[in-house]
């Protein structure tokens, strides 16, 4: 069955301009065009169908929290009973991402509230036939720290807005216009304004100092799909103390790498991972994996989206 355009594979100009809204999710398409030697137009054209589609989504990001503390959750459910534990759990606000294993029987979540509280909630669950928690002791990399590879060092420098002046405390009216770009980061000022209840001039003024002082932080989510990653998995390694530090950071630049984190328990390197096939992840396994101390590799594979 010959693929929807919904559902086809990003051509490679598209990667390179969702490669430029990772680098600034408000870049403006005269800029991304001067840098990427496109016309205005074909970029504003491309960015429409690109978020129209779902292939990308830019969101405003809030401050970026440390990550550590939080708690990395697997859970075994006995068959039947999966779909209903985990829409039970994405009612949780301090769960905010889940997903379901590709066997069906697991569900993988981050939780990021007090570990008793979210012992709480996993124990209220009934057909539950086991729980593992490992708690992250430091972040390598997370998900927003991930790049497509689809740009030259050069034109990320380009696109990228550095921050010109030091960070400020934030008032009540930045708060409000952060946290109305949250659903969607490249919001107008025009409707900003509107939402907020204040001037569009005040709106394009705070933007700008936001922009400056590099408060102002967005972050694209992915159909990885499009992007031809089909698999997508996380690997609990069981890496050698002495070797931790080195690994984790050697592993949070692999590109096929979308979030690797310390944690607690037997496993003690955690590893998100996109990659195109299984062929891919038994490379990645098999080759690049070698030589960095680690004992095991715990493999699982990932299959519906609950929550993100």
């Amino acid at each position: 069955m010959a693929a929807t355009p919904a559902e086809s594979p990003l051509d490679d100009r598209d990667r390179r301009l969702i490669g430029a809204l990772q680098c600034d999710g408000r870049l403006t398409a005269e800029k991304a065009a001067a840098v990427l030697d496109m016309s205005t137009r074909t970029v504003r054209r491309r960015w429409t169908t690109l978020l129209a589609s779902g292939a990308a989504r830019v969101v405003g990001a809030p401050r970026p929290a440390t990550g550590v503390g939080g708690i990395l959750l697997r859970i075994k459910v006995l068959r039947g009973r999966v779909d209903a534990i985990a829409a039970t759990l994405a009612a949780h606000e301090d769960i905010p991402l889940i997903d379901l294993s590709a066997t069906g029987d697991e569900i993988v979540a981050v939780a990021t509230g007090r570990p008793d509280a979210v012992n709480r909630v996993v124990a209220q669950q009934t057909a539950v036939a086991s729980v593992a928690a490992q708690t992250v002791l430091h972040v390598y990399a997370s998900a927003a720290d991930w790049r497509l590879d689809a740009l030259t060092e050069a034109e990320r420098a380009a696109l990228t807005t550095p921050a010109t002046q030091p960070q400020r405390p934030l008032d009540a009216t930045d708060r409000a216009i952060l946290a109305a770009l949250e659903p969607d980061g490249r919001a107008p000022a025009a409707r900003l304004a509107t939402q907020c209840g204040l001037p569009e001039s005040t709106v394009r003024r705070r933007l700008a100092a936001l922009a400056d002082s590099g408060q102002l932080r967005t972050q694209v989510l992915l159909d990885h799909r499009r992007l031809g990653l089909a698999v997508n998995a996380i690997l609990a390694l069981r890496v050698d103390p002495g070797q931790l530090d080195r690994t984790g950071r050697r592993l949070a630049g692999h590109p096929a790498v979308h979030g690797a984190f310390a944690t607690t328990g037997d496993a003690n390197l955690q590893l998100s991972v996109r990659v195109p096939d299984l062929s891919r992840l038994y490379a990645l396994i098999a080759g690049d994996l070698g030589g960095l101390g680690i004992a095991s590799v715990d493999t699982v594979l990932l299959g519906k989206p609950i929550k993100n």
